[in-house]
């Protein structure tokens, strides 16, 4: 992120604490599918908010999945090697 956001990770895990939520109701396959779809869905609005026309849009449709594919893939690469480092102590068996 180029801008300093001292929200960005309170934001985040207030998503986390919703889908948490749902863990008793279904798996976390289909949570993780549900929120995904929802980011999808979420994104997509937002890059259409940045257009002026439906053709204007399309035109940049794959610089636009290029760009989320790559943000999504450090992020999740990121929380990876995080878990990786940390194994022991997040996912301690109670």
């Amino acid at each position: 992120m180029s801008k300093k956001d001292d929200s960005f990770f309170d934001r985040a895990d207030k998503h986390i604490q919703i889908a948490n939520t749902q863990l008793s109701e279904v798996s976390a396959g289909k949570v993780s599918a549900s929120m995904m779809y929802g980011t999808a869905r979420f994104n997509a609005f937002i890059s259409a908010c940045g257009f002026k026309s439906a053709e204007e849009m399309k035109e940049a449709q794959e610089v636009t999945v290029e760009y989320f594919v790559g943000e999504y893939e450090k992020m999740l690469r990121e929380n990876l090697e995080d878990y990786i480092a940390h194994f022991d102590k997040y996912m301690v068996k109670e």
